[in-house]
């Protein structure tokens, strides 16, 4: 194959990856580093030109005030300029109320306390922007491995990197050993392990081959892969994650909306307060002055500092923040912090069996023979030569038991597909073409005319739990019963969410192989032969009495998934159904997980109310005394910023798996 050159990265690219400025690749790598660190590097270097300010004032006054000129530049330049474009817009909130305080305190003659405000408060800002940083670590991860480009093959075999934005459908991409796989689509070429940690959080390769679909965002191990595209970048399985992380980070609980609405009002009363005690408080109180450091105008502005909300306004956004991207660590993707409240009070989980709590494959357990016309190594390569021509959990679960055996198919002539019933055909035995078949019990009884023998047939087919496949040759009647694989997880995963929550299970399985998978998991509560409607009537019947989450693998779960409280899919990579109709979308269809997430969601509950506890009483406590005149601006300002500082802190312990 050959190459030729096409430009590697454009400045519109660059714009449209939502990737932050230090990211940008057009800088170069030092002064990404620099990029990255300016807010917590100058509020650094502020407060050491603050401390020099404070030591300067017991020797050379004039070096004080050289010292908070630089303080005041570094950290109230910025604070200043973004006050007033909040203004601009009207927007008076709590940085505006912060930069008003620490300005108006020059004016009292208050410098170094205005100039602690605007260190601490810069300070603050660049941790609670560390803090969220850390929050959002699953959306940059993923933000970071995602390919801008991709190495397209044309007609004539030349290979040159194009940007995934304009590769369209059935495009042909070379995807090289250690790269990442740019988009969806299908191996034409070549064969190698894909490691899906980046999607799903398994760390454990898996093998593709010609024919088998590759995803976006997963890590091409050894091999090089010709991939057929079958998604464009917009439609890609990792975008599709990225825009879950996006809608769950952006997706606010109804106590942050409050308090968002809260923010702006609150601000402006503080400010309309606080100058009616700069101006009344000497009226109401005689003795007390206007200026100096027990004056009213510094009360007020003491006040001003301890009633800013700094800590209440971040108490909520941090721990959702937090516990969402522990969630997406672990495979989990939440669509929002309201979902973590709505999994705090659920009561009831629903399990739907077959893909959720079962694999959905089937496997054969049991064969049993009537007859001796035939061997059942010959028995089972006829079962296979007739089961390639059709396309069904059945015939995939005999091709693999035969291959597993090394048995060959026998060819089958004259080969029909009865649909719903099952397959016919002639085969050569003893060198006589012989009439065989096999599908459902009611088809293959339909074939046999002695009606004793349907007795000893009968004995055969009484296996509670089983599905059951009769094969017939001649005289000979073989039945293969076949079980519902019962997920690895699923029996630690139930008994460890019935402890604190009641598990049902809904099927639209039978109530025989229904009732056999809950007395494996110990589930007493069962609901069978459900179609979707029948589904849907349940969880709302269900939801009425306690909040509900229903957890289901498909299309036809989907109408249930939306009504529940909580809807949790199993999340088989690119699957739309499930990511768009479920609130909670498990990457690893790992079920395990599902008692995890509850204590985490309580957990979640539990720090935000600490949070909201620990900012309302300092605030309280801060306000009331500075107005007493107890608290003074410097003591206010830290109170104020350590508060703020703690809850932020507080919420990251949510990080934790």
């Amino acid at each position: 194959m050959k190459q030729k050159i096409s430009s590697q990265y454009t400045l519109d690219e660059y714009f449209s990856s939502g990737y932050e400025e230090s990211e940008n690749p057009f800088i170069k790598e030092n002064s990404r580093k620099w990029g990255k660190y300016i807010p917590l590097v100058g509020s650094i270097a502020a407060l050491l030109f603050l401390i020099c300010a404070y030591i300067s004032k017991f020797f050379i006054k004039e070096f004080e005030y050289f010292f908070l000129v630089v303080v005041y530049f570094l950290v109230g330049t910025p604070a200043l300029i973004s006050s007033l474009q909040n203004l601009k817009k009207l927007n008076i909130n709590i940085q505006v109320l912060m930069t008003t305080a620490a300005f108006l305190s020059v004016l009292i003659q208050s410098e170094l306390e205005g100039g602690l405000l605007l260190v601490l408060f810069s300070l603050s800002e660049a941790m609670e922007e560390t803090v969220s940083k850390k929050t959002k670590g699953a959306l940059h991860a993923l933000h970071k491995i995602v390919p801008t480009m991709a190495y397209v093959i044309d007609n004539d075999n030349y290979i040159y990197p194009v940007s995934i934005r304009e590769i369209t459908l059935n495009t042909k991409i070379l995807v090289k050993a250690g790269e990442i796989v740019p988009l969806d689509g299908i191996i034409i070429d070549g064969g190698s392990y894909i490691n899906l940690s980046h999607l799903t959080g398994e760390s454990i390769p898996v093998a593709k081959k010609i024919g088998d679909e590759v995803q976006a965002g997963s890590l091409n191990t050894d091999g090089t892969l010709t991939v057929l595209v079958t998604k464009t970048s917009g439609e890609s399985t990792l975008t599709k994650i990225i825009k879950l992380i996006t809608q769950a980070h952006e997706a606010k609980p109804k106590i942050q909306k409050i308090l968002d609405k809260f923010g702006n009002t609150y601000a402006t009363t503080i400010i309309l307060l606080a100058i009616f005690l700069g101006i009344f408080l000497p009226i109401i109180f005689q003795k007390m002055t206007y200026i100096g450091n027990d004056g009213s105008v510094y009360r007020a502005l003491a006040f001003l500092i301890a009633a800013s909300p700094c800590a209440l306004i971040i108490a909520t956004p941090t721990a959702y923040l937090s516990a969402i991207s522990s969630c997406a660590k672990r495979g989990v993707l939440l669509k929002g912090g309201i979902v973590l409240d709505a999994l705090s009070k659920c009561q009831i989980v629903s399990f739907d069996k077959t893909g959720t709590l079962t694999t959905g494959k089937l496997s054969c357990s049991i064969i049993d023979i009537d007859g001796s016309d035939v061997s059942l190594e010959d028995g089972l390569s006829i079962a296979a030569g007739l089961e390639r021509a059709v396309v069904h959990p059945i015939a995939d679960a005999i091709l693999r038991h035969t291959e597993n055996k090394k048995i060959t198919y026998k060819p089958i002539e004259n080969l029909k597909v009865i649909a719903g019933c099952g397959v016919e055909g002639y085969v050569a035995i003893d060198e006589v073409q012989t009439y065989v078949a096999i599908g459902s019990v009611e088809f293959i009884l339909g074939k046999i005319k002695d009606q004793s023998r349907e007795k000893k047939i009968d004995k055969m087919l009484k296996k509670t739990g089983h599905v059951i496949t009769l094969l017939i040759i001649k005289n000979t009647v073989i039945a293969f019963h076949f079980l519902d694989e019962i997920r690895e997880q699923a029996t630690n995963a139930v008994k460890d969410i019935q402890k604190n929550i009641k598990v049902v299970m809904l099927t639209g399985d039978n109530k025989e192989n229904a009732q056999f998978v809950a007395d494996k998991l110990n589930i007493k509560e069962i609901y069978a032969n459900l179609k979707p409607e029948d589904k849907l009537r349940i969880v709302m019947q269900l939801a009425e009495k306690y909040p509900l989450a229903m957890v289901g693998d498909g299309i036809n779960d989907a109408p249930a998934l939306t009504t529940a409280m909580v809807g949790i899919a199993m999340g088989e990579i690119g699957s739309a159904t499930a990511i768009e109709a479920a609130d909670v979308v498990l990457l690893r269809d790992d079920i395990s997980i599902i008692n995890w997430l509850f204590k985490k969601s309580k957990k979640t509950i539990n720090i935000v109310r600490q949070n909201l506890f620990l900012a309302i009483v300092v605030i309280l406590f801060n306000s009331i005394f500075s107005i007493l005149g107890f608290i003074p601006i410097w003591l206010a300002v830290i109170l104020h910023e350590g508060s703020t500082i703690a809850v932020g802190f507080n919420s990251t312990r949510l990080l934790r798996k």
